[in-house]
């Protein structure tokens, strides 16, 4: 690895991106990030911001979501501003005896590693949440007090400001195209001709990692858009602002909500991601948007006026098997890839946690998570199928 004062190029302006820049520029690295885009515009921009470590398989992987709630709740606390993060709990309702085996079995397994779970009665699931309609056949009310959500891109804000305060470098629309040696370090070459000198190279540019780290000759395992309804892809509705009050996550068996800030709420409705495909998204006015609408009518109080002013398609970073990578880059001394279908919960973590690894200390909660170990085990896919309630 390299040493403080090195200079770090980060390909990649997300949360993830932008959290392990601002982690190098704290720990003295001199830094830079290279966004093809703008800062945010692509998985960030369309991701539902649940901060949790629900359901989160096997151990090693639940430890660093649970690092992860632990890094946002610092993070907000030492900010100017917190306005991003919203730790209130999550509260899932089940109504099917699937989804309630389901939610018992996490919430068992969650509570034997001390996680906070709370079954609660209708009345006192009433008082979290005045506007919930709770239905007759309700089967169990389950309640997660420190997961929370975060507002992605005001989350970015802060980070970025807090980058360029501690001396870091933006260049948007900045496309890197190559990698060269140099006698010391290596040069980072970008499609508007310039060159940039580095003595480390971070790769954590979402589904474009695998593409940049194959310009060096590496490869990044990730799952590519095949179908619609496969598990990279999912919907997002976005309401008008509407009197209805909500202070934190719903899951139900029907539709997921939150609040989304001014009285707006964001929505996801699990089973109807089976048609998702970014190439063809479906209109405000559309038969999905009215479906989101009723849903959303039968789950909660004073939403009868709902509107859906954006419905988009959000693509999911998604390694091959299905967890998170940070690692080096086999063969590459110099470059160090990170790519996570986690992202939201884990970029306060990663960002101070690959800012070590890559200043000389290793972390032993990322040892799983090495590329290494798509050589070393049987590739194992995530399944392409609707997921379940309570999953992200």
């Amino acid at each position: 690895m390299t040493t403080r004062n090195a200079r770090v190029v980060v390909i990649g302006g997300g949360i993830v991106g932008a959290s392990i820049a601002l982690g190098l520029a704290q720990q003295g690295a001199q830094v830079s990030v290279h966004e093809a885009g703008t800062m945010g515009s692509g998985t960030t921009s369309t991701s539902y911001g649940w901060v949790n470590a629900n359901g989160k398989e096997p151990n090693s992987y639940y430890e660093i979501n649970r690092a992860g709630i632990r890094a946002h709740e610092v993070f907000a606390s030492e900010s100017s501003s917190d306005c991003w993060f919203h730790s209130t709990g999550h509260l899932e309702v089940a109504t099917t005896q699937s989804h309630d085996q389901h939610l018992r079995s996490r919430g068992n397994a969650l509570a034997a590693r001390d996680y906070l779970v709370e079954e609660l009665t209708v009345k006192e699931a009433k008082r979290l949440e005045p506007s919930l309609v709770i239905p007759e056949n309700v089967r169990s009310i389950v309640f997660f007090p420190d997961e929370g959500y975060i507002y992605p891109l005001l989350y970015l804000a802060e980070t970025i400001t807090q980058l360029r305060a501690a001396g870091g470098q933006i260049y948007e629309r900045s496309t890197v195209c190559g990698f060269d040696s140099a006698p010391t370090g290596v040069i980072v070459r970008t499609e508007d001709g310039s060159d940039y000198h580095a003595d480390y190279v971070v790769v954590a540019a979402g589904r474009s990692t695998d593409q940049i780290v194959q310009l060096a000759g590496g490869n990044v395992p990730l799952l590519d858009f095949a179908k619609p309804g496969d598990i990279t892809v999912g919907y997002l509705a976005r309401t008008n602002a509407l009197p209805v009050k909500l202070s934190r996550l719903v899951t139900t068996a029907q539709i997921n909500v939150r609040p989304e800030g001014g009285g707006r709420l964001l929505l996801q409705a699990l089973d109807l991601d089976a048609t998702a495909d970014p190439k063809q998204v479906p209109q405000n006015d559309s038969d999905m948007a009215a479906e989101f609408s009723q849903r959303l009518q039968s789950i909660l109080y004073g939403s009868t006026r709902i509107q859906i002013e954006q419905l988009e398609v959000g693509q999911r970073v998604m390694p091959a098997d299905g967890k998170t990578i940070a690692s080096p880059v086999p063969g590459m001394e110099w470059m160090y890839a990170v790519a996570t279908h986690s992202g939201v919960t884990l970029a306060p973590y990663l960002g101070s946690a690959v800012a070590g690894e890559i200043l000389g200390t290793v972390d032993p909660l990322l040892e799983d998570f090495r590329l290494t170990r798509f050589d070393e085990q049987k590739l194992v896919t995530p399944p392409r199928k609707p997921r379940c309630p309570g999953e992200q």
